[in-house]
């Protein structure tokens, strides 16, 4: 056979004999001599070229440097001189060959173009020893070894004679997770595995955000292989049909963890399948059915073609042209930068009279004022290309934007970069000016202190950046108008193939640049130069700047997805519930998927907000995603989550604001976990509450989840709970056997009278010794309610359904004759079930119930007049008191329902029952309902079964009426006022309080606290068999089980902060 010219390759020697163990590097076999430089075939396939006496290179080898020991910022080679023309490239000299290594280095810093990769790839490189002693093999059968079984590297012989094949990796015992060659596939799967956070680069925040090392990282996973290069060159093909982009747009797909990169979403698209399409040659088998690996292939572009050359000793020879002998292709953008160096621009003797740290610093100041001239062309060509053309409406132009809404999108889209392009527009003039005064630049710091305070229009349009490309999107998938508008000027010479997205993002990548070239000015700067101290200045201003921008634009993009979200979310009938996702300091901390159940695959998806947890499932309908709401929103202060303790084990003493809840006897805990579950089960208390149990799919997941509920919990109640004061009146006394009732304060507010089932007790509210416990002064049982008429100076007690009065002198402790004598009950009525004291008609009236399932019995009674406290009484009269009568009966009525509540007006009785709220005279004794029937807008309140009316406050002229279910207002006529005002409980209330301007509403597991005015929710109170014991404008009392079982006795009252810290 003729000697072909070029680069031989040594013949495969035979294989060696069997031994014990023989394993071969799947990565070294894939470092098969390849030719640089070499043409691509119409499939994307490498085509091996003939070269010179060049030595090889692999993927793992980079360029010689230039004679250029300087980097600028950018990460451009700054040369100390271009070398004269036809002078000796360093790089077309031989180089040493490298070293093999099993697996190849990081290859930090690829060409943008899959093509130039392929073709560094493709440098002849002669075979290493471990290649020698097997069998090449094509890229795609190195990880792919379910159809290259046929290729082994070696063999061992068992003990019964038979063969066994080895692996020549151990990553070829494992199946790639998809079929690599195929990038619809891949993609799909990287999708759907993207380690997906925030990430920041250049002071910058970016959402959904992925490095460069998670893609390489992933796609190695993804086909199974150690060569991160090979997995480079599949990314920079999903990269080439814009799968996902480089957030700057600045460069195509890079193997390192400063380079950040975000998925193109479509926004506004109804479908969500893969873009991506298309065949990577390099992982395929031969298409050829004739092809086998011990004869040469007809195609040029057989993966198969160099290991089947070097079975038959052949000699690799060339098909097409290449590139210029001696030279390696590089990046287009590279060439141009090399252009734009300070060095080429100016004469040599400048460039010989400064030392090597102003060299540096003057390429930077070079670098950061021609950058500063492009960036103002961008903005030019984003006015001149896209925005006159969308406003044009004059003779031969048509804008395709309908004219109603044309400036609306433009201002939307396009924001406001013409305020950005006037502040830059300066600066770069300014810029210019100075680099006209000398070769050598002096100083820019003091420019960028007068221009950098005007940079207020970066915040601006950051914080519009994601609706002008929801616009677009938008505008793009339903306007074909817009969308040929859209292909021809991004196809135009001016474009420089670069999409509108690209130029967007320009104004906020700008701001971040700056930070790192002023920062690489300071480094190379002297320490007498003026810039010394104004370059610091201007980063610090600079980098206020970019914090505001990342803030403003972290709130505009959480608005945004919130808004996407409230319109997408679909209720089941009678379900909907407002949860105020568009309110403009709401946020969505994460969402997370959770199975179902273990052994299904469906997922509930969890969102958890700044002020509630919503499940949800995703749904394909039609091509379009559904959101369908699972199950009731549960307000954070309502939720509780039993395996919290479980995951998080509270520390020494802490408490949580939930954490009363879990020992209640009405809320059993779920049970046990099976063995490698890990459920996490929400818990929804109140009004319509129930349990839902999903499953976390790693303990990370459910730890993570379960930590950002628990902290934001913490933050509700420490964000809510300062706008009102709490103090503990009584602890550690009153148990489980002796449970508080009822509380009324008396002398001033300065002595708490208690009713508890054992008895009446007094307490002084702030006692000199801290360790007073109250005092037992009346003996009673079951004491379920206590009053004072202190113009009458008596103590009236409900007890064992009883009602008595006791004087005033029988709350003061002693044993004399005088204290027996008043601490003896008077019985005004038995049989009662609750009282009332109050003012109607001009007196004081108290209104003893006697109710049953059908009917209420209620008698009012009036005090005695001998018993006013201004009346003068001597010593025997007092004596002889204590056997009179202390209230008089005055009116008695009859009422055919079952009571709950009365409250006094003017001249009537308000009574609550089980027909709503009923109006009594005191006068004539008639009944008739307060809410008038011919009012259609109170209907809700006939059609709900069950509802309890509990209570009624009078303000401005109207009633507040407070059901069991909801709260609304009445006007005196008993029609509906405020028709927009309505309150629905989380709870079964049962007991209210008003403290303007805010309504408590008490159920045994928490308070609600709302406005009054507005009927927001403001706050939560949890708590274990809460109950309300005395309100007035004061104060409010109310009692609660602490962890061990005993009561507190404690109040609240609103006077000292108001409402504006909320």
């Amino acid at each position: 056979m003729a000697k072909l010219n070029g680069p031989s390759y040594p013949a495969v020697p035979p294989p060696a004999p069997p031994s014990n163990f023989n394993h071969t590097s799947a990565a070294a076999s894939r470092r098969e001599p390849y030719y640089s430089g070499s043409s691509m075939t119409q499939l994307g396939r490498t085509v091996p070229e003939r070269h010179g006496n060049e030595r090889a290179m692999s993927m793992t080898t980079y360029a010689t440097e230039r004679e250029n020991p300087h980097i600028s910022s950018s990460g451009r080679a700054i040369p100390s001189r271009r070398p004269p023309s036809g002078g000796h490239d360093p790089l077309s000299a031989a180089a040493p060959p490298p070293v093999p290594v099993p697996v190849p280095q990081r290859f930090d810093s690829m060409p943008a173009d899959v093509s130039t990769v392929a073709d560094s790839y493709a440098k002849p490189r002669p075979p290493s020893d471990a290649s020698t002693r097997s069998r090449t093999m094509s890229m795609a059968s190195t990880i792919m070894p379910d159809r290259t079984m046929s290729v082994q590297s070696g063999a061992t012989q068992s003990s019964n004679g038979q063969t066994t094949l080895v692996s020549s990796n151990s990553h070829r015992n494992k199946l790639p997770v998809v079929y690599p060659a195929l990038l619809s596939r891949v993609a799909d799967v990287f999708r759907e595995k993207a380690p997906l956070g925030e990430r920041q680069k250049n002071g910058l925040s970016y959402q959904n955000a992925f490095s460069g090392t998670d893609a390489v990282d992933l796609i190695s996973l993804i086909i199974r292989t150690n060569d991160r290069n090979l997995a480079l060159l599949l990314g920079r093909a999903l990269d080439a049909q814009k799968f996902f982009h480089d957030v700057t747009y600045d460069h195509r797909l890079r193997d390192a963890p400063g380079e950040v990169y975000q998925f193109k979403e479509t926004i506004g698209e109804d479908t969500v399948s893969s873009e991506v399409n298309g065949v990577f040659t390099l992982l395929t088998e031969c298409y050829s059915a004739t092809c086998t690996r011990d004869s040469l292939c007809y195609s040029i572009a057989c993966p198969r073609r160099l290991e089947q050359q070097s079975r038959l000793n052949l000699k690799v020879q060339p098909v097409l042209g290449t590139t210029t002998k001696g030279t390696l292709p590089i990046d287009d953008d590279d060439d141009n930068d090399n252009q734009k160096l300070w060095i080429n621009m100016v004469p040599k003797e400048v460039s010989d009279a400064i030392d090597d740290n102003e060299k540096k610093r003057q390429e930077v100041i070079f670098e950061i004022m021609y950058t500063e001239r492009d960036f103002v062309k961008d903005l030019e060509y984003l006015r001149d290309f896209w925005m006159r053309p969308l406003r044009a409406a004059g003779p031969g132009t048509t804008s395709p934007i309908p004219e109603h809404r044309r400036e609306k999108f433009i201002r939307t889209v396009f924001g406001n970069c013409l305020e950005v392009l006037k502040v830059n527009g300066g600066l770069a003039e300014a810029l210019n000016s100075r680099q006209k005064e000398s070769h050598v630049v002096k100083s820019v710091g003091d420019i960028f202190l007068h221009h950098v305070p005007k940079f207020d229009p970066f915040i601006k349009y950051g914080a519009n950046q994601l609706y002008g490309k929801y616009e677009f999107e938008k505008e793009k998938s339903s306007n074909v108008g817009f969308s040929k508008f859209v292909d021809d000027t991004e196809r135009l010479k001016e474009s420089r193939k670069l999409e509108l997205n690209g130029y967007l993002t320009k104004p906020t990548t700008r701001l971040a640049r700056y930070p790192l070239l002023l920062g690489s000015v300071l480094k190379y700067t002297a320490d007498d130069s003026p810039d010394k101290e104004d370059i610091p200045k201007a980063i610090t201003l600079i980098k206020s700047f970019l914090s505001r921008v990342n803030a403003e634009s972290g709130k505009a993009e959480n608005h945004f997805n919130l808004v996407q979200l409230n319109g997408s979310l679909k209720f089941n009938p009678g379900d909907y519930v407002d949860l105020k996702l568009t309110e403009e300091n709401r946020q969505m901390l994460t969402k997370m998927a959770f199975k179902k159940t273990t052994a299904e695959s469906s997922e509930v998806t969890a969102y958890l907000f700044d002020h509630a947890v919503l499940l949800v499932r995703i749904k394909m309908v039609n091509k379009r995603e559904e959101f369908r709401v699972y199950k009731k929103p549960i307000p954070l202060e309502l939720l509780v989550i039993p395996q919290m303790d479980e995951v998080i084990p509270r520390v020494g003493i802490s408490k949580r604001p939930s954490s009363s809840l879990l020992s209640n006897k009405t809320s059993p805990l779920p049970p046990p976990a099976k063995d490698g579950q890990l459920p996490i089960t929400f818990r929804h208390l109140g009004k319509g509450g129930y349990e839902q149990t999903v499953y976390a799919t790693s303990p990370t997941q459910r730890r993570k989840f379960i930590e950002m509920v628990e902290e934001q919990q913490r933050k509700l109640w420490e964000r809510n709970s300062n706008f009102y004061n709490k103090t503990i009146l009584s602890q550690n006394f009153f148990s489980a056997v002796n449970r508080v009732n009822c509380c009324v304060p008396v002398d001033g507010g300065r002595k708490l009278v208690i009713g508890t089932d054992s008895g009446i007790y007094i307490s002084d509210r702030w006692p000199k010794d801290k360790a007073a416990k109250p005092k037992k002064v009346l003996e009673a049982s079951q004491v379920t309610q206590i009053d004072t008429l202190e113009e009458y100076q008596l103590l009236l007690v409900l007890a064992n359904k009883t009602l008595s009065s006791y004087p005033m002198d029988a709350l003061e402790l002693g044993e004399d004759n005088k204290n027996a004598l008043a601490k003896r009950p008077k019985k005004i009525q038995g049989h009662a079930n609750f009282f009332k004291a109050g003012i109607g008609l001009g007196r004081h009236l108290v209104c003893s119930v006697k109710t049953s399932a059908l009917s209420s019995t209620i008698k009012v009674y009036e005090p005695m007049d001998n018993l006013a406290k201004g009346k003068k009484k001597s010593a025997v009269s007092k004596m002889f008191q204590s056997g009179q009568d202390t209230l008089k009966p005055f009116k008695e009525y009859y009422i055919p329902a079952e009571s709950s509540s009365i409250h006094f007006l003017r001249s009537t009785l308000c009574v609550g029952c089980a027909r709503g709220f009923e109006v009594v005279s005191l006068e004539t004794t008639d009944t008739q309902s307060l809410l008038d029937q011919a009012d259609t807008s109170l209907d809700f309140v006939a059609r709900k079964e069950n509802v309890k009316p509990i209570h009624i406050e009078r303000m401005n002229g109207e009633f507040l009426l407070n059901y069991s279910d909801f709260s609304f207002f009445v006007n005196r006529n008993g029609w509906r006022a405020r028709p927009d005002w309505r309150i629905s409980w989380e709870g079964n209330p049962t007991a209210f309080a008003l403290s303007y301007p805010y309504i408590l509403a008490f159920e045994p597991n928490f308070v609600e606290i709302r406005n009054v005015e507005t009927s927001e929710l403001i706050h939560i109170m949890t708590g274990r068999n809460i109950r309300m014991l005395h309100s007035s404008t004061r104060e409010i009392i109310y009692a609660y089980e602490d962890e061990s079982g005993e009561d507190i006795v404690a109040s609240l009252d609103f006077w000292s902060k108001p409402q504006n810290q909320i």
